[in-house]
């Protein structure tokens, strides 16, 4: 997956948005104001999504290119290497579950809108 297909999914979803709130490098999908993916748009190695905690093991131990979320809480974030050794569909399953996680937490009226999108 390259970067600009990266960035149509994340933007495909109800409600997302994109920024730059940490620095120029450093691109933010949310939803609601609240992240559910980040990369970097000068390197495009990783890629970081929310994750459950269980889940989040789990594929760490099943693939090479899955390791703790960098700057991110670890139970919660993974880090993905975008070195293609994972395939493009699995990412976008596991950027689609960042984002339900994200929205799962938002108010019930806000979850409510956004289906209606």
């Amino acid at each position: 997956m390259h970067i600009e297909s990266f960035r149509e999914y994340c933007l495909s979803f109800p409600g997302s948005d994109e920024s730059l709130p940490f620095d120029e490098n450093t691109l933010c999908f949310k939803v609601n104001g609240k992240i559910f993916a980040i990369c970097d748009i000068m390197d495009f190695e990783s890629i970081n999504l929310k994750c459950n905690p269980e889940k989040a093991i789990q594929l760490r131990e099943e693939f090479e290119g899955v390791v703790p979320g960098y700057h991110m809480n670890k139970k919660h974030w993974n880090t993905v290497m975008m070195d293609h050794s994972i395939p493009d569909n699995l990412v976008r399953d596991w950027i689609r579950e960042s984002y339900e996680l994200v929205v799962k937490g938002l108010p019930k009226k806000v979850r409510e809108e956004l289906k209606s999108n």
